[in-house]
C-alpha cells in the first residue's frame, strides 16, 4: 500500500494557507509534518480526509483516490471533540458503530483500551450503597483523560491508516509516556501513521520522513536521516575545567551558545574540529567533553524556518543547549 499527496493547495481570501504540498508514504511507518502554529499542518490533514476542499490537488491510495468511506481511518484531531454533556460509553459506542462494529465488538475493544488507557473507572464505574452510579460526562473528565477517550475513538476500529494531530499537546509528563507507548505499538503493528507536531523530541522518536512547513510551504522535504547528513558534521560541542574562550577566538570558529555546562560551536568543517582539539592538547587543556556531530532537528528546523519559528520559541519544548546536554 502506498499513499501519495500530490500538489495540494489551499488559500483562505488573500492568504495561501497550502502551498503545493506533495509527499509519499511507500511502507508502513510514520510521517511527520512540522511546523509552527499556523504552518498549514492541520489544513492539509483537512484536506487528505476530505473535511476540507481543495483548491487543487490529489491524495491517492495505491494510485486511486483517497477515500475514508472505504479505508478503515483512525483520526485524531488537534481540537479535542467530544460533546460535553452526553455520556462517553455513549459517544465510543456511536463512534465505533460508525466503523461498522457490532456492540459487542465495540465493547469488547472499549474494555480493552480503557484498561490500556487507565479509564476504566469513568467508562465502566462500580455500584455504591447498591445503587448504580449515573455515567461520566464528558465535561466531567480531566483535559488528558478526554485526550484518551477521544485516542480510544481513534483506534477502536483497529485503522489500518492512522492520523495524529498533535497527538501529546498538552499531556502530562505519565500520560505522554503513556500515550508514546501506544504509538510505539500501533507502529509495531505497520500501520501507516502520519503525525503532525511542532514538538521536535516527538518528532526525532517516532518519525523517520519528514516535511517541514512554513507559512503552508514545504521548506525542507526527505528522510530525517539523510537530512542530517546532508548538513555534515558542524555541530561541535565542548567543555574544559579552564577557560578556552582565547583559543576559539584565536581559530575563529564561530560560538552558537556558551553555557555553564559547555560551548556549543559552529565549525566549517572536521577539519578545523580537529584543529581544536590539536591546540586543546598542545596547551594541556583538561577536555571534559567534545564531541562533533550532525546538526539536530531543533537546529535544521530554525535554519530553514528562520524568524518564522524565532516568533514561535515559546512552542517548543527543548532548546539547542538543552539537547547538547542531554545527548
Amino acid at each position: 500500500m502506498s499513499f501519495e499527496v500530490k500538489h495540494l493547495q489551499k488559500k483562505f481570501g488573500e492568504k495561501q494557507a497550502v502551498e503545493d504540498l506533495s509527499f509519499e508514504l511507500k511502507s508502513p511507518g510514520v510521517y511527520a509534518l512540522l511546523g509552527t502554529n499556523g504552518a498549514g499542518k492541520s489544513t492539509s490533514i483537512r484536506m487528505m480526509l476530505g473535511i476540507l476542499s481543495r483548491d487543487h490537488g490529489e491524495v491517492l491510495l495505491n494510485g486511486e483516490n483517497f477515500d475514508t468511506r472505504k479505508v478503515n481511518v483512525g483520526y485524531l484531531a488537534e481540537e479535542r471533540g467530544l460533546y460535553p454533556k452526553y455520556p462517553i460509553m455513549d459517544q465510543l459506542l456511536y463512534f465505533a458503530s460508525l466503523k461498522g462494529l457490532s456492540t459487542d465488538d465495540a465493547m469488547e475493544r472499549i474494555k480493552y483500551w480503557g484498561d490500556r488507557l487507565k479509564v476504566t473507572e469513568y467508562l465502566f464505574p462500580e455500584r455504591k450503597m447498591g445503587k448504580r452510579i449515573k455515567p461520566t460526562l464528558a465535561d466531567q473528565m480531566s483535559k488528558g483523560n478526554q485526550q484518551k477517550i477521544q485516542l480510544m475513538a481513534a483506534l477502536i476500529s483497529d485503522p489500518e491508516f492512522l492520523i495524529l494531530d498533535e497527538p501529546l499537546s498538552g499531556l502530562d509528563p505519565v500520560n505522554t509516556d503513556l500515550f508514546k507507548s501506544v504509538i510505539h505499538e500501533e507502529i509495531d503493528k505497520k500501520k501507516y501513521i502520519i503525525m503532525s507536531s511542532h514538538q521536535m523530541p516527538v518528532i526525532e522518536e517516532f518519525c523517520e520522513d519528514i516535511t517541514i512547513l512554513n507559512r503552508g510551504k514545504a521548506m525542507v522535504q526527505g528522510n530525517l536521516n539523510e537530512i542530517k547528513k546532508s548538513y555534515g558534521r558542524v555541530n561541535l560541542f565542548v567543555k574544559c575545567d579552564e577557560d578556552i574562550s582565547g583559543t576559539i577566538s584565536t581559530l575563529g570558529i564561530k560560538v552558537v551558545n556558551d553555557t555553564p555546562a559547555g560551548i556549543q560551536l559552529r565549525v566549517k568543517s572536521e577539519s578545523e574540529a580537529q584543529a581544536l582539539l590539536r591546540k586543546l592538547s598542545d596547551d594541556n587543556r583538561t577536555i571534559v567533553r567534545f564531541e562533533l556531530r550532525e546538526p539536530s532537528l531543533h537546529e535544521i528546523f530554525i535554519e530553514s524556518v528562520g524568524e518564522a519559528a524565532n516568533d514561535n520559541t515559546q512552542e517548543f519544548t527543548t532548546n539547542i543547549a538543552e539537547e547538547a546536554v542531554s545527548e
